[in-house]
């Protein structure tokens, strides 16, 4: 469980945790420790494994640690954990603001929400990751989407989604100085928006600018892609709520934050 779940990342989780439901009653089963299933929940993440297949030797089964997942992702404890990660980050000087970037990613779907044909997958159902990463390959922000939505219309609830972040000096920052990308943001509108929030954009254009003078800044973001290939769960969406999805993306992204946190 230490492995899973170090101490610094519990005493980060424990700020964002809800409280337990009291009994007061008393009786029914022994409530399990919320470290135990945060371990068995990153286990899940982290592994690809379904929730029945989750060894014994964690403690609590695969059901009762999936009715503790779906309970922590409606209160939003998954983000909040991302922004406390990042917090912890920005007042380290961690956090680099001068160069961001801005990408997706498709995987397929079997069901659920947020959900549409593939455009690059033969039309098959699938689900798209949007992020946003500082200027080193730190996720800042993260949605998703059906696989048919174009990259564009994320871009601006991309950017408005940044958390106000903690700095080593002066006030919070969610603003970074430039937003590098590619050519599927290539409209004029995304720029002008972009240019009224202080964002210098250096996104490419269509039949003007080459993929190679483009992956000069981008190969980051292509970098923290591949490192959320590393949360197997993620290789190919089982969840029916798309806020079950979205939950184990933002597990993919507080750890990736965490391990440069952990350094």
């Amino acid at each position: 469980m230490e492995r899973l779940v170090p101490d610094e990342l519990w005493e980060l989780f424990q700020r964002v945790v809800p409280e337990a439901p009291a009994r007061p009653q008393g009786g029914g089963r022994r409530r399990y420790g919320d470290r135990e299933v945060l371990a068995a929940i990153i286990f899940v993440a982290t592994t690809g494994c379904t929730w029945r297949q989750l060894p014994p030797s964690f403690g609590p089964s695969g059901p009762t640690t999936h009715r503790r997942f779906a309970e922590w992702s409606k209160a939003r404890v998954w983000a909040k954990l991302h922004r406390v990660v990042l917090d912890e980050l920005g007042v380290r000087g961690e956090l680099d603001w001068t160069r961001c970037a801005i990408d997706s990613v498709n995987m397929r779907a079997l069901k659920g929400a947020l959900t549409g044909p593939n455009p690059v997958d033969r039309g098959k159902k699938g689900s798209k990751i949007h992020l946003i990463t500082d200027r080193t390959g730190l996720p800042l922000s993260v949605g998703i989407s059906g696989a048919n939505t174009h990259d564009s219309q994320a871009l601006i609830p991309l950017v408005k989604s940044i958390p106000p972040i903690r700095s080593r000096r002066g006030r919070r920052r969610r603003r970074p100085d430039k937003l590098h990308g590619d050519k599927g943001y290539d409209y004029d509108h995304l720029r002008r928006w972009l240019r009224g929030r202080g964002i210098t954009h250096r996104i490419a254009r269509k039949g003007v600018e080459t993929s190679q003078r483009l992956g000069r800044h981008r190969w980051v973001i292509e970098r923290t892609m591949a490192w959320l290939a590393g949360c197997r769960r993620l290789h190919r969406r089982y969840e029916r709520k798309a806020e079950h999805f979205l939950a184990f993306t933002s597990i993919a992204c507080t750890l990736i934050c965490y391990r440069r946190l952990a350094k």
